[in-house]
């Protein structure tokens, strides 16, 4: 069962939660050839997508593939020295998704110390009648965009800049909808790229999870009294995850994986707009005991029924006074056959803690008293919650919830 499931009402916090998931999930490094060997440690390149409001259109659909950098301006697509962003699978996306200050991670990457002089967009080229990059006019269907052969080499964006040995560069590519798609004399459109690129700084906390876990559908968040603010689940190679854009203030980040006790880390601060704060390091990732599981399960159901709003069911546990963390979370069913079914598998293993610390590693000791032990929580928004003890150590479940405005 994944760790996190979305559900068709769901309300506006959730699906901030599970957008951050897929998106830090799509992007990872590799692919080509290293960037020139470097004495010193290397740093840090993140790359963003966003998007300036398009004018006629219900979406604009790219589909993107990689982002490529080199230190040579004149280096071509097939020479050594290329550093690479991909994502796997190349991620089709609604640019008109990213307006209003809306940023999607394409992604992060290890790169050598040095001055850099050439960037390119790499997207995906439709096939004979395919839809890789696409439009949809305000009113009509979606139709395929002529799209440009430097589609396949990549489209070359005008930007220098430097990473220095051990620091962390976001560079954010603005990528202009309206100017991008031309509409042709035949009543085709074609897609001529405006791609601005525009560093920025960005705040949040960084780590490393042991690699050993990604294939167990690993998830990190920043928590604050047990409620998700940012998600991110781990580089696909490196075991590095990074949970950005943080407002300041003090986070929980709680590690979760499939078959596997959760990790917590108390009291992680942030305390500027551009501080980045390390929890762990690469050699010495965070890595979770390995645990049985059980299932709580039931019924939530809502009275008066509502058409809007979708019910959640939470298993949270409290360390001590604090913290308070959310271990799990899932949208009760509301088909008519299976009218407010939920389940939640969680792991009876004891969940490990550690207080933040700048010296690392941190040390993470088992919390035995918790093992098998929740707090599930059932929520709606216009309706009063419910919360009910669990103990799962020894046996399964079962927990039905009906909740009154």
């Amino acid at each position: 069962m994944k760790l996190f499931e979305k559900h068709s009402k769901a309300s506006s916090w959730l699906m901030a939660s599970l957008l951050a998931v897929s998106v830090a999930g799509c992007g990872s490094s590799g692919g080509g050839d290293a960037a020139p060997a470097s004495s010193t440690a290397p740093g840090t390149l993140g790359v963003s997508l966003t998007d300036s409001p398009a004018c006629g259109f219900d979406n604009v659909y790219v589909t993107v593939d990689k982002v490529r950098v080199h230190q040579s301006s004149s280096a071509a697509d097939t020479d050594a020295g290329w550093t690479d962003i991909t994502l796997s699978p190349a991620r089709k996306i609604d640019l008109l998704s990213l307006t209003n200050g809306a940023l999607l991670s394409l992604g992060e990457t290890p790169l050598a110390a040095g001055h850099y002089t050439q960037l390119r967009l790499v997207l995906d080229p439709n096939t004979a009648g395919g839809m890789s990059n696409s439009v949809v006019p305000t009113g009509g269907a979606e139709t395929p965009l002529v799209t440009p052969s430097a589609v396949q080499s990549g489209i070359k964006l005008v930007n220098q800049f430097d990473v220095a040995s051990g620091e962390r560069v976001d560079l954010m590519l603005d990528f202009d909808a309206c100017k991008s798609v031309v509409k042709r004399g035949n009543g085709t459109y074609a897609l001529k790229p405006v791609v601005k690129v525009i560093p920025f700084v960005l705040n949040g906390i960084d780590g490393f999870v042991d690699t050993a876990l990604l294939a167990s559908g690993t998830l990190v968040t920043a928590q604050q009294d047990g409620v998700i603010v940012q998600t991110s689940a781990p580089n696909t190679v490196t075991g590095e995850f990074f949970l950005g854009r943080l407002p300041v203030g003090n986070y929980d980040v709680v590690v979760t994986a499939n078959d596997h006790a959760t990790a917590v880390i108390a009291a992680v601060p942030v305390t500027t707009s551009t501080s980045v704060v390390d929890v762990s390091t690469s050699a010495a990732p965070i890595t979770l005991p390995a645990s049985a599981t059980r299932t709580v399960s039931g019924t939530a159901v809502l009275n008066p029924a509502s058409a809007t709003e979708a019910t959640y069911v939470t298993a949270k546990q409290t360390f001590g006074t604090a913290p308070v963390v959310t271990v799990k979370f899932v949208a009760a069913d509301d088909s008519t056959t299976t009218l407010g079914a939920y389940a939640l598998t969680l792991p009876i293993g004891a969940p490990i803690l550690g207080q933040y610390s700048a010296a690392l590693p941190i040390t993470l000791a088992a919390q035995t008293a918790l093992a098998g032990k929740y707090a599930v929580e059932a929520s709606a928004i216009g309706y009063q919650t419910q919360s009910v003890s669990t103990d799962i150590s020894a046996a399964n479940a079962s927990q039905d919830f009906t909740l009154a405005p």
